[in-house]
């Protein structure tokens, strides 16, 4: 992968995250709230919906730029050639890397995002300023293994279905897919992929929201399922499911639609 390929990677990746992360905010916002421990109405209902949206804007570029650029180096280190059987271990052994890379920048962003969205009352640096005078750059981190535990088995199925509906939609018209081809593709992959990883994404919002020094901020994924399991059953588990399938559906359209075809005119 030289220099050229590597900007490429940064500026299609970092452009496609920033435009579903800024597009889709208000679905996300709804769905924190609705996963958060206070309750849907306690944690703000439909009002300042766009509350820690300044941590998503920092966040989102290199977040994402990170990622592809990560994820189209380690593919093709390991699979450079055209597909074959072995391209969905590839694909996913480059998203897994990519997701914890990406999380180290990710993570910081999602914790101040997700704390300003369920107190619409304080701005992002209010909430930036708090977490770090009472927790440190750790809290910054809070969550970063029950994120990377959600990322990793999201886009273990997102990506591999991703690219196997796109060479199947190729097979089948007999040339690569166009850019919308990609986007509808991406859709349909990160709308399945959302729904099996609700449960993970649940546990991952409780941690980060969870009061400093309580059992469920040390950060213990099983410990957080089960205690959701136990208060609010299968409902709880899956709380927020529509708004995450509807906003990583719609993300996946846009992301992985505008990654490709930013891609494609830089090409």
């Amino acid at each position: 992968m030289g220099t050229q390929d590597w900007l490429i990677s940064l500026t299609a990746g970092g452009t496609a995250g920033m435009c579903v992360d800024l597009v889709l905010f208000p679905l996300d916002t709804i769905k924190t709230r609705l996963q958060s421990p206070l309750g849907f109405y306690k944690s703000g209902g439909f009002r300042g919906i766009y509350a820690g949206v300044p941590s998503t804007a920092v966040g989102s570029f290199p977040n994402a730029a990170a990622f592809f650029v990560t994820y189209d180096f380690v593919k093709n280190l390991l699979h450079p050639g055209p597909s074959s059987y072995l391209s969905p271990l590839s694909h996913m052994a480059a998203a897994s890397l990519a997701e914890v890379v990406a999380c180290l920048i990710r993570v910081p962003s999602e914790v101040i995002k997700q704390r300003a969205q369920v107190s619409p009352s304080s701005t992002t640096y209010q909430m930036f300023a708090k977490t770090l005078r009472q927790e440190g750059m750790r809290g910054l981190y809070r969550g970063y293994k029950s994120t990377v535990l959600r990322e990793i088995p999201f886009s273990l199925v997102q990506f591999p279905l991703w690219e196997f509906l796109k060479d199947l939609w190729s097979a089948k018209q007999g040339h690569m897919v166009d850019s919308w081809q990609s986007a509808v593709c991406g859709a349909c992959a990160g709308g399945f992929a959302a729904a099996v990883t609700t449960p993970l994404d649940v546990a991952k919002t409780r941690i980060m929201l969870a009061k400093t020094g309580s059992s469920t901020a040390r950060g213990n994924v099983l410990f957080a399922l089960n205690a959701i399991w136990r208060t609010q059953g299968v409902a709880g588990l899956f709380a927020g499911i529509i708004p995450r399938m509807t906003a990583i559906s719609l993300g996946g359209f846009i992301f992985l639609g505008s990654y490709d075809k930013v891609r494609s005119l830089l090409l």
